[in-house]
């Protein structure tokens, strides 16, 4: 076994972390800034063009103190030398967990079962370097001739969210080709995005290793339907190209085996962006940028790798997220990044980080006794404020919230930019301080109320303050800090697991629902019936076949 299995709640440090946190749960934070005049500094870590400020979180000092202590006694260190080395992290599944190797440099050497894999990643890499260059030149021609001017992405889970989410954030620095995604099994959904393209000027995309998901081959097969509608059959080779390990099944499909970009076992889907996965990426940003985006993952990597842990991010991030889920007991974790282009991280993060710490057996097998996995949620800033930033402010739940903000617009806009900035800055000090009743009152002075009114809404007015808030500041997006942004993410996944005594890296919680679907199918299909269902199921199939 690479990772130990030791249930954190019996470590010595976890249990002074539980006495630590029964004399701090109260504290305001108002009250941990007056008595620490360097709290600020103090608890603030800068690396490269980032800028991370944990001070308004509910803890001291001492609380990263404990909490690296039980880092340091569940082996973290150990834990990440095994990850960067190739060892089987993802041990229900007999697989290293490598998705940093990908953005590993040339004269690295990361060994799997013996083999240096660096030279392949490169190969690889050079593949989707030229690939790229001859689609976006328009050397790549279709089959009547014409340049290529849309790609289409046809996938599902990490074979979509990371790819059309690296895609969308990097908009402003797109070349000329339009980029679609395809996702959902849902007809409707292909349909609106094939019905203004013209097959003699699109690239299709196929992304699924093993060429056998439902969704994805059922998009694929209707696309090609629809291609062969005004398309020969040897023009398929021309426009049709396929990321995945099952090569047979991708040239049946008609693809050119030149035109088949291979993956590695080794990298899990929601991890797989920076692997031929990301050739969408490649192609609607250009090469050059898909490989700064490497380059900055790989520059975070090595933060991760070798910084101390109280100055490492991904580490500190982790663990408090530890704190607020095993000793406050909070569930969700909003993120909040202030900037438009960003839309799309929080439900990409919602994957990589529900579906890979939403366990509830531990390492050796056994039914955990303590919180693991968070919900993950938000919603871009200042659009989340007016939506659901009340329940943050008000309501009964402790949600703490990372904020994402940058100090260079793209555009450069400064007055929208400052507006923009004086919202993020804003709501992390209104959420730490709230507002007392003695503000409220004074607030009321010359507005003409009466005593009854006074008294009346005051309460409502009251914020609470005390809401935990991490403040990151990025210079500025690009292809390179977004790829930081993203492996900071994935890291802070990985110490969670980690500590939460889990295994990050499979999903057997997908499968038991594609399971039942497959049978359902047949019913649907045939009009067959099944005597296996529940009562409620079989109702629901009942009224669906009578009415559709």
């Amino acid at each position: 076994m690479a990772l130990k299995a030791t249930n954190p709640t019996t470590t010595a440090s976890w249990k002074k972390l539980q006495s630590h946190f029964d004399t701090i749960k109260s504290k305001h934070l108002k009250d941990l800034f007056t008595a620490d005049a360097n709290r600020a500094k103090d608890l603030t870590v800068e690396w490269d063009d980032f800028y991370v400020d944990f001070s308004k979180n509910r803890i001291t000092k001492e609380t990263l103190d404990l909490l690296y202590d039980l880092a340091n006694e569940l082996d973290l260190k150990d834990a990440i030398s095994k990850y960067f080395e190739g060892d089987i992290i993802n041990a229900t599944e007999g697989r290293a967990v490598l998705h940093t190797a990908l953005r590993a440099p040339k004269d690295a050497k990361v060994f799997v079962d013996g083999e240096n894999v660096i030279p392949e990643v490169h190969e690889v890499k050079k593949k989707i370097e030229n690939f790229t260059n001859s689609i976006v030149s328009g050397d790549h021609k279709g089959f009547s001739g014409k340049a290529i001017t849309d790609v289409v992405n046809i996938g599902i889970g990490g074979s979509d969210l990371g790819p059309a989410m690296v895609v969308d954030s990097l908009q402003y620095y797109k070349n000329h080709l339009n980029t679609h995604f395809v996702s959902n099994v849902d007809g409707d959904h292909y349909n609106e995005v094939i019905k203004n393209l013209n097959p003699e000027t699109t690239l299709f995309v196929i992304v699924s290793k093993t060429f056998t998901t439902q969704e994805t081959l059922s998009n694929a097969n209707s696309i090609r339907a629809w291609f062969l509608e005004s398309q020969p059959q040897e023009a398929v080779s021309k426009h049709f190209v396929a990321v995945s390990t099952n090569i047979e099944s991708v040239k049946n499909f008609g693809i050119d085996e030149d035109n088949i970009f291979p993956m590695k076992d080794w990298v899990g889907g929601r991890f797989s962006l920076w692997s031929a996965v990301g050739l969408s990426i490649s192609l609607a940003l250009g090469y050059n940028h898909f490989e700064s985006l490497l380059e900055g993952a790989h520059k975070m990597d090595e933060h991760f790798r070798t910084s101390s842990f109280e100055n490492n991010i991904p580490v500190t991030s982790a663990l408090l997220t530890i704190w607020y889920n095993n000793f406050f007991k909070s569930e969700s974790e909003a993120i909040i990044p202030y900037t438009q282009y960003l839309n799309q991280f929080a439900t990409y993060l919602q994957q990589g980080i529900m579906e890979s710490n939403g366990k509830s057996v531990d390492r050796a097998g056994k039914r955990v006794n303590y919180e693991t996995g968070t919900i993950i949620w938000g919603e871009p800033g200042t659009n989340s404020q007016h939506a659901f930033f009340q329940l943050i402010h008000q309501g009964t739940k402790l949600i703490p919230t990372d904020f994402i903000g940058y100090i260079k617009s793209l555009h450069g806009n400064k007055e929208h930019h400052n507006k923009l900035m004086s919202n993020y800055f804003a709501q992390t000090e209104a959420l730490m301080n709230g507002k007392t009743e003695t503000e409220v009152l004074s607030e009321f002075n010359g507005q003409n109320l009466s005593e009854d009114d006074i008294k009346t809404l005051t309460p409502f007015k009251i914020f609470e303050g005390n809401k935990p808030t991490t403040s990151l500041l990025i210079q500025k997006l690009t292809p390179e800090s977004l790829g930081k942004l993203i492996a900071m993410y994935e890291h802070k996944i990985f110490v969670q697991g980690v500590i939460w005594n889990i295994y990050s890296y499979d999903q057997f919680g997908v499968e038991l629902g594609k399971q039942l679907a497959k049978s359902i199918l047949k019913e649907l299909s045939e009009d067959a019936s099944s005597s296996n269902h529940d009562a409620s199921t079989q109702s629901l199939l009942t009224f669906f076949k009578k009415n559709c």
